[in-house]
């Protein structure tokens, strides 16, 4: 992105939105780390959006229900950046999994991720994932990809896919390059790449190297049946 570059000794800029005063600051907390700089917390849409457009930072952190309604407050705002500034980044947090919610973000681009709030627990793993859509990766969370994988549906063409690549399909959607996949799979590189080409074959998606073009072709696919 733009104003993102891949400098790691840079601090990447957040704005965090929840209006649970006790999660934001928790979150807040986890991201005055190194490597993150907290330039402003919302606990509202309209103050979210007000952050944002003064302080433009590289990424925002928000619950997609927030005051008044408790609907998709969040949702809604996260569009509206995306709109106005498209090199920021979004990274939403979720209660609940909820499919078409999530379908109508990660149709955004790149920089977008959405994740569960029990995903925060490893810490690790979440400011991980913080990065990468920081830096203009997509992150999906894996029980939306297994909701979508698991779901009955008629005439599936996942039916075509074997187990294995079922399991490549599902690392694709968590944002993971071939290399990454391979590491989790114990396969080379060059092996995992042979899978994804037989995935997008069988699928009819066209394959692309982008990783974050990868993740949104296969889930909204996915989606689609």
């Amino acid at each position: 992105m733009s104003h993102a570059p891949n400098d790691a000794d840079r601090n990447l800029r957040v704005v965090v939105a929840d209006d649970d005063v006790l999660l934001r600051a928790g979150l807040a907390s986890l991201l005055s780390r190194p490597g993150f700089e907290v330039v402003g917390e919302a606990g509202d849409a309209v103050t979210l959006l007000d952050l944002v457009r003064e302080r433009v930072p590289d990424l925002v952190l928000t619950d997609i229900r927030m005051p008044p309604t408790q609907t998709v407050e969040g949702l809604d705002a996260a569009r509206t950046i995306r709109e106005e500034l498209p090199d920021v980044a979004v990274l939403v947090l979720s209660a609940h999994v909820e499919v078409e919610h999530a379908m109508t973000l990660l149709a955004g681009g790149q920089g977008i991720g959405y994740l569960l709030k029990t995903r925060v627990v490893d810490v690790d793993d979440f400011l991980d994932s913080a990065r990468r859509v920081a830096r203009g990766g997509s992150i999906v969370d894996p029980a939306l990809v297994q909701e979508l994988v698991s779901a009955q549906r008629r005439d599936d063409p996942l039916d075509a896919l074997s187990p294995r690549e079922r399991e490549v399909l599902a690392l694709m959607a968590e944002g993971r390059s071939n290399a990454g996949i391979g590491q989790v799979l114990w396969v080379t590189p060059g092996t995992v790449e042979k899978h994804v080409k037989s995935i997008m074959h069988k699928l009819d998606l066209q394959e692309d190297v982008a990783d974050h073009r990868r993740v949104l072709a296969v889930v909204a696919y996915l989606q689609a049946l």
